[in-house]
């Protein structure tokens, strides 16, 4: 009987310490892991202040783009019967502009197309880089007003946050509009923006006032 009792509490003893062995692996085990949780935090936020700390070493600059068509509000002289909707082609373009929020959808031609011209469609303006190119600046321009080649008559609708989409080979690439503002019509355009940030640059006349350009800055998303 008595060997009997000590092999219970034999048995006990040990129950006892695998229940403590198993307790502290458990306890080594959610420490691990809450130190590899702590540390994808610490990245994470590490990771977030460098994003933070490149956007305020990086302030908005001025770029300066010469000999800039003129850009004017241009009167309607089309008869009714020309201005039925065909449908369009947009293969035939080098990229696509749309503005979802005007109804804009116009596609544009390569810098060195003879149709690359403000007189007749949305035009690419010369050192331009398209959306593929880190912190590049896609710079495209247009008339306002209600004739034909007014492409950009109702960007005046357009307020800062509103998006702009630009598709070139094949890939959609989605804008903000992070600043809006006016300058003198003198053959140049100042163009301020950041440049740690790829833009796209739409350049219009100001609507009613033939004496002034508007400036849209739209940033990369």
């Amino acid at each position: 009987m008595q060997m009997r009792n000590q092999r219970m509490q034999n048995s006990k003893m040990k129950k006892s310490q695998l229940l403590l062995i198993g307790s502290f692996l458990v306890f080594v085990g959610i420490g691990l892991f809450s130190f590899n949780y702590l540390l994808k935090i610490k990245d994470a936020i590490y990771s977030d202040m460098k994003i933070a700390m490149s956007d305020v070493d990086a302030p908005e600059k001025e770029q300066v783009v010469e000999n800039v068509p003129s850009v004017n509000n241009v009167v309607e002289n089309h008869t009714p019967e020309q201005k039925k909707d065909v449908p369009i082609n947009y293969d035939k373009y080098f990229g696509v502009l749309e503005i979802p929020k005007i109804g804009l959808k116009r596609g544009f031609y390569n810098i060195d197309s003879k149709y690359n011209d403000i007189q007749y469609n949305v035009s690419l303006v010369h050192g331009s880089s398209m959306p593929d190119v880190a912190n590049g600046n896609l710079i495209l321009m247009a008339h306002s007003g209600d004739a034909y080649i007014s492409y950009f008559a109702y960007l005046y609708r357009l307020n800062v946050g509103d998006y702009a989409y630009i598709t070139y080979h094949g890939v959609r690439y989605q804008y903000r509009i992070v600043n809006i503002y006016n300058v003198s019509k003198n053959g140049t355009v100042k163009i301020i923006r950041n440049y740690n940030r790829t833009t796209l640059t739409l350049v219009t006349c100001t609507k009613n006032n033939d004496t002034m350009q508007t400036v849209y800055i739209a940033e990369l998303v």
